[in-house]
């Protein structure tokens, strides 16, 4: 067994059970294809291992805004600090996806992800045990370069293991991991909520799966497509014989990764050496890049971490008074945002993501409008202000009192739930949110006696309106616009500007999250609510019209083949669309065959009813 001839082909080696390819119209049964059971629970552990990532970012994302409130307090952080520490993981997570992409590509899949999870236990602890806010923010960093690799990397990895017919439901898989840990965040919020130090569990528990991602990672294989660029053919085939159970489909599957890996050798000498001047310099990898940073982009312009990061003081700003009713109601966010992420898991494979892309944007920008009515409908029917104790707090309407960085709104209260003889005044300053002068002094955020001090709400009958336009927001985004950019970006760049090309996108996606999150707040002073969720569905609107120009059908198509989408430049018309069920012809006689889309649609990878 010294050289490459004494080695048996495998399919040579099955054949006795393999059936015979004479000729275009043959096809291999379903039977020859079906994957074992230990292939199928390789498929799901790997997806689930990996996706781990997903939830530390989603967890992250949740527990920030619940943790602050009491790290505020602890250590006396004044506005400054308060935004550095937040802002620090996500402008450190966009510059660490972009880092990211080149070290996927130079080290693998595989210890890119071992690194985020290993990288994310020692922020958490770090986090936890912070004495000092210089510590914490320290901490805060290490979490975003976390969260940066695995942003990056988990959407590749799970993509480049998973059959065609299946891949966009496993993607999938990682959006709803990172709405389950903005769930759990909300849970465990409420849960430390009244409990000393509380913050330190909050931060400190993400090490607990970050741990576990890290032990159960290191029995994972790292991908077949990285190790066939690397050149080790053996090793490829060995991961997908694990993870397809079937020879013949193993073997035609690492022929194709081969044949696409041979086209872009004989392409590299007329490309330049530098990857991201290659993709800006091929027509196609560059319209494909710009396809996915459209997504990502109008993602976050659609305005979904506005609602995720502010859902408490949105639903405080809507009027209800309780900061506890507001917290279990944003938690109750949480919850629909996770489970509507199932919608587009049940459908990616059915629908399709052109179809989930286009209605899901449509669906949000249309509850952005509702959303945004609501508020209007409130601001027109906002409690007057008759009474000026400071010439500071100069408004006529509850609504502008509040939205002020300075006022709150004190204010009798009616029989009837109205407010009368309602004044704007000042705070004692921007940390203490007491009244400074007039009839509120002493007063806390609730009621008195005689008066009621709203520091950040108003009296309004229309609470529920808006509560109802982010429920809407959340069903129709999290059902498509969540998961889509993820899937979408993890499928259609050529292998060797995949890692590029991922991180390009992902730290796209972190800028604009970074930008939002850090502007809506001085946009409802600026612009009032109503006008900047006005704002956001005329940016959910030019998203969908670039998506519906610009975005192709990718269901079922394997990843060698993405690229011919991309071939023809975008008009006035839906991109062009590929067969999905295509099988190649080999030369006659030969007993290999290109695997086809609808074989790997077997419902043997899904359990025995496909779902």
């Amino acid at each position: 067994m010294d050289g490459p001839e004494a080695k048996p082909s495998v399919l040579n080696s099955q054949e006795a059970k393999s059936p015979v390819m004479d000729g275009p119209e043959a096809r291999p049964s379903l039977d020859a294809v079906a994957p074992t059971s230990s292939s199928r629970r390789l498929l799901y552990a790997l997806t689930a291992l990996s996706a781990i990532g997903g939830f530390l970012f989603g967890y992250d994302t949740g527990v920030v805004s619940g943790a602050m409130l009491l790290v505020r307090e602890d250590m006396a952080l004044d506005d400054l600090w308060h935004e550095l520490i937040v802002s620090a993981t996500i402008g450190t997570a966009g510059v660490f996806a972009l880092v990211g992409g080149d070290a996927a590509d130079r080290f693998g899949r595989k210890p890119v992800i071992l690194a985020a999870s290993v990288v994310f236990v020692a922020g958490s602890v770090l986090m936890a045990v912070s004495g000092t806010k210089e510590v914490l923010l320290v901490g805060r960093i290490i979490i975003g370069v976390g969260i940066g690799l695995s942003s990056m990397s988990v959407p590749i990895y799970i993509s480049e293991a998973a059959p065609a017919a299946v891949r966009g439901r496993l993607v999938t898989v990682n959006v709803a991991f990172i709405t389950g840990g903005q769930l759990a965040a909300s849970l465990i919020c409420g849960a430390f909520s009244g409990v000393d130090h509380g913050w330190r569990y909050m931060l400190g528990l993400a090490a607990v799966p970050a741990a576990l991602q890290t032990l159960g990672f290191l029995a994972m294989p790292e991908t077949p497509r990285y190790l066939a660029t690397r050149g080790r053919r053996d090793a490829a085939l060995q991961v997908l014989l694990r993870l397809r159970g079937a020879p013949d489909t193993a073997e035609g599957e690492l022929r194709d990764v081969e044949r696409d890996i041979a086209q872009e050798h004989e392409e590299r000498s007329s490309r330049p050496s530098n990857v991201l001047l290659a993709v800006l310099s091929a027509a196609g990898t560059r319209r494909a890049l710009a396809v996915g940073c459209g997504l990502q982009v109008f993602q976050q312009l659609a305005g979904i971490n506005t609602v995720m990061y502010y859902s408490a003081s949105i639903i405080t700003l809507a009027g209800v008074r309780d900061p506890t009713t507001a917290i279990w109601l944003a938690a109750a966010l949480s919850a629909i945002n996770f489970s509507f992420t199932f919608v587009s898991m049940a459908l990616v494979e059915r629908l399709g993501r052109r179809p989930l892309t286009l209605s899901s944007m449509a669906g949000s920008a249309l509850s952005l409008v509702v959303l945004a009515a609501s508020f209007h409908i409130s601001y027109q029917h906002s409690a007057p202000v008759r009474l000026w104790p400071s010439d500071s707090c100069h408004y006529s309407i509850c609504d502008d009192c509040v939205v002020s960085a300075d006022c709150g709104f004190c204010f009798l209260e009616a029989a009837d739930g109205g407010a009368l003889n309602g004044s704007c005044v000042p705070f004692v300053s921007r940390q203490n949110t007491s009244a400074a002068v007039g009839r509120c002094v002493g007063l806390s955020a609730a009621a008195g006696d005689t008066f009621t001090w709203a520091p950040d709400w108003c009296p309004s009958d229309y609470s529920w309106m808006p509560i109802l336009g982010l429920s809407l927001y959340l069903v129709c985004f999290a059902s498509g616009m969540g998961p889509m950019p993820w899937t979408i970006n993890s499928e259609i760049y050529p292998l060797w500007a995949r890692g590029t090309c991922n991180a390009i996108a992902t730290s796209c996606n972190w800028f604009f999250n970074l930008l939002v999150s850090l502007t809506f707040l001085t946009l409802t002073t600026a612009m009032t609510k109503h006008g900047t969720f006005y704002m956001y569905a005329g940016l959910a609107s030019l998203g969908l019209v670039f998506f519906y120009l610009t975005v192709p059908e990718t269901k079922g198509v394997s990843l060698e083949r993405i690229g011919e989408l991309f071939e023809k430049p975008w008009g006035l018309h839906p991109p062009a669309r590929l067969a999905p069920d295509a099988v190649e012809e080999k030369p006659e006689g030969s007993r290999a065959c290109s695997v086809s889309v609808q074989q790997y649609s077997n419902p043997a990878f899904l359990g025995d009813d496909g779902a």
